[in-house]
């Protein structure tokens, strides 16, 4: 099997890493890849939006799959271009087609979605330049804090949370006039829900499904969930709280909904689907869906996967994912990101990394790093994810906090409290 993987971060060299572990893999390419990536593959200078480039790229090299990493190239319609075109009729693609990537790239979508088939999520309502005065009425409908999120993609920067009702009121002005460009023209305000966010992953052929761990992810820069928000600080996984009873409602109320709500919109929908919820006393409700792995998630389940990735993947694409087995570790496994000092703000780039060597005991993702020829260089935000296995959670932590010692570059930053809220 010749596999091309979209995508640059941990995620990617996360599915590298695992692709390149099976027998069935003959040769790997990751475009454009990462200085991690390279060890395990063979990295491709390719943008992920060239789809005519990525196209001749797969016919020059007898590509067999393809793996869509991050979910601009989906919305942006990646896998119609492939699917639609007779010469990539036996490509093997993994990553739902345009319609089925509106769950994320439209907010809206995704409510209404939600709203149809009867899954439980926080009340809300969309708001343009033509329903300014009705999107005013429900913020003073509901309670502080204020939910505020911008319709399209936005880089992750698209969600406010507010406790001031006046400041949630000028910042939906903000955002219907241009603060997040066309991405905020239609705006969604949510009622807050309170509780506990853990994510699902689901693997879908379209007709079947397989549900990997559960994991939580940490999104602001400071300790104890202070600062601002940045693409995630570290992550946990399995979510301990997720029991069996809990998983039972979610892949009832949720899960089972979603695939029949994706049957019933005529969208065949192949590859990962990322279901935010939030626990609220036992009970799960939808935050949003994403239509690929998150990151740092995807470090953290990834690896607690025995099951060789590649015969999964060909399930999906096939459409038999029922006919595969899938095994998952019984360890905890847990990951945490280095990023450049001033992340997520302004930070600076091409910082020699040093001590990669000298690890042990963890498994070290890539994600915002590149080889300048002579050494591994900073070349992101969100640097290097440094995951580690563990019976529980405090010992997969400590493997991965005694080797974030041992990495360094200038500027580095980390979190030391990942996984403190989960802790036995």
């Amino acid at each position: 099997m010749k596999t091309l993987i979209l995508g640059s971060g941990g995620r990617e060299h996360a599915f590298a890493w695992k692709i390149a572990q099976s027998e069935k893999s003959e040769k790997l390419y990751i475009a454009p890849g990462n200085a991690g990536t390279e060890l395990v593959g063979e990295n491709i200078d390719i943008d992920i939006n060239n789809f005519e480039a990525i196209g001749d790229f797969i016919i020059r090299n007898k590509i067999n799959m393809l793996v869509v990493g991050p979910e601009i190239p989906l919305v942006n319609g990646v896998s119609d271009y492939f699917l639609n075109n007779s010469k990539f009729e036996n490509l093997k693609i993994i990553g739902p087609n345009k319609k089925g990537a509106m769950l994320e790239g439209s907010k809206e979508f995704a409510k209404e979605f939600m709203l149809k088939n009867n899954i439980p999520t926080a009340k809300f309502i969309s708001v343009t330049k033509n329903n300014l005065d009705e999107g005013i009425k429900f913020l003073e409908s509901v309670k502080s804090p204020y939910v505020l999120k911008a319709d399209g993609l936005a880089a992750g920067k698209g969600v406010l949370i507010l406790d001031n009702k006046q400041e949630a009121i000028d910042e939906l002005n903000q955002m219907i006039n241009g603060k997040f460009g066309e991405a905020s023209q239609k705006v969604v305000i949510e009622e807050f829900l309170s509780g506990i966010e853990l994510s699902v992953f689901v693997l879908s052929d379209g007709e079947n499904y397989k549900i990997l761990p559960t994991a939580k992810d940490y999104k602001r820069i400071g300790e104890n969930d202070t600062g601002l928000n940045t693409g995630g600080m570290g992550a946990v996984s399995p979510v301990w709280f997720a029991n069996e009873d809990f998983m039972k409602k979610v892949e009832d109320r949720i899960i089972v909904p979603t695939m029949e709500g994706l049957k019933n919109d005529s969208i065949v929908y192949k590859g990962f689907i990322f279901i935010g919820l939030m626990n609220v006393n036992g009970e799960p409700f939808v935050i949003e869906y994403n239509v690929r792995m998150g990151d740092p998630e995807t470090e953290a389940v990834i690896p607690l996967i025995k099951s060789d990735l590649i015969d999964l993947l060909c399930g999906v694409a096939d459409g038999n994912l029922n006919e595969k087995n899938i095994q998952i570790s019984d360890d905890f496994c847990t990951t945490i990101m280095l990023v450049s000092g001033g992340y997520p703000e302004a930070y600076e780039k091409n910082k020699i990394i040093s001590g990669l060597d000298k690890t042990n005991d963890c498994i070290v993702f890539h994600a915002g790093t590149k080889n300048d020829g002579n050494n591994i260089i900073t070349n992101g935000g969100r640097v290097i994810s440094i995951t580690a296995f563990g019976k529980n959670i405090e010992e997969a932590l400590d493997k991965c906090y005694k080797n974030a010692e041992i990495i360094n570059f200038e500027g580095k930053n980390y979190r030391k409290d990942i996984g403190n809220d989960l802790k036995s």
